[in-house]
């Protein structure tokens, strides 16, 4: 029998089945990218110093260095530790490079270098390999080497500012939205650098910064009239920046509702009795006049939502085909019919944790599809720098 470190390349199944990656991430931004790749099938090992992931000892948890946010992020992983300052840490690092077609790392650039670990020390043992460096600051900028976290991100690219501009207060999304979206990032490039590779052969560097990452998400849709040289007005989507966007308060509740098309408001106005939305002089009268009246157009929606309950209100606008629906605590999610009818949730036996909850890959596959077939390791479940006969890298 195998040691439990040593598994086939093609034994998982899903659309990466057969690629191996090399995990030197912490926190949430790199664990979310490789649970990703893990998800749709790469054999991912994660390598962790002897203290683990600080993520570990977020709780609750039955078990110390086993909360939450570990195990939704390191599913479909295994755990290796090393001591990367160590020569035989290093060594044993190197070897798994060998064998591996992805290594992606969010330790800072200046610190691989220090380890010997930057692109030259894994290319030279492996010319194949892909590199992916997640960084807080592109490497050619004043702010290369700053360390970079979630709020300091939504701070930076403009989200905690975009609170400010709607009602003069900025915070930050409760939400790690900044990790997350860097990570969908970092899975994009790393599969585009695989199709690459099947083409020429050729492994690569790739270089995932948060900062210009979230700048280029932002202003997707805030570039307004910065979008032009010179500028045609200030940047912002207005009706994004509206402090009247909503949810809105029902009699008993709230309720988040989107009246957009001039069908929409045609069907709003029969509900609620006003025909002459559409006037010349209206300020509903076209898309074009909502938006740059959209706190307007706002305050009118709130000043009839009052009058039902969130219910009655979700009956009569989806009758009408009018886009509503309740505003969900995070109670509701899991109670919530659609997402139970679809199985997002899978229940699952963790051999040191008990029983389990997670949320499957949402996106569906006919022909390979994404599974949760690994539960998250304890640290060192696969190994440990003290075994030094041990060669992770072999496969049986």
């Amino acid at each position: 029998m195998p040691p439990a470190w040593e598994e086939p390349r093609a034994a998982a199944g899903g659309p990466l089945c057969g690629v191996r990656v090399l995990d030197l991430t912490a926190v949430l931004m790199g664990p979310s990218a490789t649970q990703i790749m893990g998800d749709l099938g790469a054999d991912v090992i994660k390598v962790e110093s002897a203290q683990g992931d600080v993520m570990r000892w977020v709780g609750p948890y039955r078990h110390a260095g086993m909360g939450p946010l570990y195990l939704q992020a390191n599913r479909n992983k295994r755990s290796v530790v090393l001591d990367l300052k160590s020569a035989p840490g290093r060594a044993a690092l190197l070897a798994l490079a060998a064998d591996a077609d992805v290594f992606i790392t969010n330790v800072r650039t200046q610190g691989m270098q220090r380890l010997g670990l930057g692109v030259e020390a894994l290319a030279a043992v492996n010319p194949a390999i892909i590199y992916c460096a997640a960084v807080g600051y592109g490497e050619d900028g004043p702010n290369a080497g700053r360390a970079a976290y979630d709020d300091l991100m939504q701070a930076a690219s403009g989200i905690a500012g975009l609170f400010r501009d709607i009602d003069g207060q900025p915070r930050y999304a409760p939400v790690n939205m900044c990790d997350r979206i860097v990570g969908l990032y970092a899975v994009i490039a790393v599969m585009a650098a695989l199709q690459h590779r099947a083409r020429t052969g050729e492994g690569q560097a790739l270089e995932v910064p948060m900062f210009e990452t979230m700048a280029q998400f932002v202003l997707a849709d805030h570039s307004g009239g910065r979008a032009f040289e010179p500028p045609l007005g200030a940047a912002g989507y207005r009706r994004l920046l509206s402090p009247t966007r909503g949810p809105y308060r029902t009699s008993d509740g709230w309720l988040a509702v989107v009246v957009y098309t001039d069908r929409d408001w045609r069907a709003f106005g029969s509900i609620v009795g006003a025909q002459d939305l559409f006037g010349e002089t209206s300020i509903f009268r076209s898309h074009e006049s909502r938006i740059v009246n959209a706190p307007a157009v706002g305050a009118y929606l709130a000043g009839h939502f009052g009058s039902r309950s969130t219910a009655e209100w979700l009956e009569v606008l989806r009758a009408a085909d009018i886009p509503a629906g309740p505003v969900n605590s995070l109670d509701d999610l899991y109670a919530d019919p659609h997402l139970r009818a679809v199985g997002l949730f899978e229940r699952f036996e963790h051999p040191t944790e008990g029983t389990l909850t997670a949320t499957r890959f949402p996106v569906k596959f006919s022909r390979s599809p994404a599974t949760l077939r690994r539960h998250a390791p304890t640290l060192g479940e696969h190994g440990r720098v003290t075994d030094p006969a041990p060669d992770p890298a072999q496969d049986p």
